[in-house]
């Protein structure tokens, strides 16, 4: 399950003849990366339709250090966690107090609801480690195998009912929110805990406006474009297996008054997930914020 790890922000300068710098990084956002996963027309279309057009967005920053992959768990508690910490925020130059940062990564401001950058100080980060290890889509058979899915591709309606804030009118939303769903089982906590299962439940959960879709395709079609986008692989060089190389973590980041990123009011729609590529060196930032999206 989720193991989050808070970084408190540096409050104290280096003593005289302690290095410097400890393996720090320094950022560069990277406006060139497009991520066709979230600009093409059928894309946009089927996120207007989800009522997140206009509030969800990846950007790309490139950071200057190189270090090798351990495990995930590892990445963030011990080895590279120390690179992590830095990354993210326990330095002065880290992630949320780079100067090639802090005017290029956005989010929604709260009281216009126009995309803004932070605009305040940040004193400590909580990164919470998301297992990222799926290759296929092939685990969402199992919407088909339980009934959930008809073999057609459609999702098979029930009667209405609230979980809050989301209307419940079909057997897939049962699945994915009603934990006294007797479906539920169907797939595990840590199959839940997969990136890919997140992108494929946000998705489907949508905007405040979201109009639900009644084939499964959209959904698992614009998750598995939108994970090839941001997760990185490669061929290993002796087994030649592919593997997953990124390390996802969902993050949240706390002024004086309390979370201040992605937004100052939590919801299970509004996140932002940082795609680490140590070998790249490349970090993707997804982000969205849970309201109504764009209609026109």
């Amino acid at each position: 399950m989720e193991t989050a790890t808070a970084f408190p922000r540096a409050t104290s300068r280096m003593a005289a003849g302690e290095p410097s710098y400890l393996g720090g990084f320094y950022f560069r956002f990277l406006p060139q990366r497009i991520f066709s996963s979230l600009s093409t027309r059928e894309i946009t279309s089927r996120l207007r339709q989800w009522s997140m057009l206009g509030r969800i967005q990846a950007q790309a920053f490139s950071f200057d250090q190189t270090f090798q992959p351990y495990q995930k768990d590892d990445f963030v508690m011990v080895g590279m966690g120390r690179s992590l910490l830095i990354l993210l925020g326990a330095r002065h130059d880290a992630f949320f107090k780079d100067p090639n940062v802090i005017p290029n990564l956005q989010l929604l401001s709260d009281s216009s609801g126009q995309w803004t950058t932070l605009g305040t100080e940040v004193h400590r980060i909580e990164a919470v480690n998301v297992p990222c290890t799926q290759l296929s889509t092939s685990f969402f058979r199992r919407l088909y195998d339980e009934d959930i899915v008809r073999e057609s591709g459609h999702i098979v309606k029930c009667l209405d009912s609230f979980c809050d804030p989301f209307l419940i009118s079909d057997e897939l939303r049962k699945v994915l929110l009603m934990e006294d769903s007797e479906k539920y089982e169907v797939f595990s906590p840590l199959e839940r805990d997969e990136f890919l299962f997140r992108l494929f439940k946000h998705l489907c959960l949508g905007g405040s406006l979201c109009q639900y879709e009644d084939m499964l395709k959209p959904y698992l079609e614009t998750a598995k474009l939108i994970y090839k986008d941001l997760v990185s692989v490669r061929k290993h060089p002796r087994t030649k297996e592919i593997q997953i190389t990124s390390s996802v973590f969902k993050v949240k980041a706390y002024d004086s008054a309390g979370v201040c990123y992605p937004s100052a009011k939590e919801h299970e729609q509004t996140f932002s997930y940082f795609i680490v590529d140590p070998i790249k060196r490349h970090v993707n930032v997804l982000y969205h914020c849970y309201g109504v999206g764009e209609m026109a």
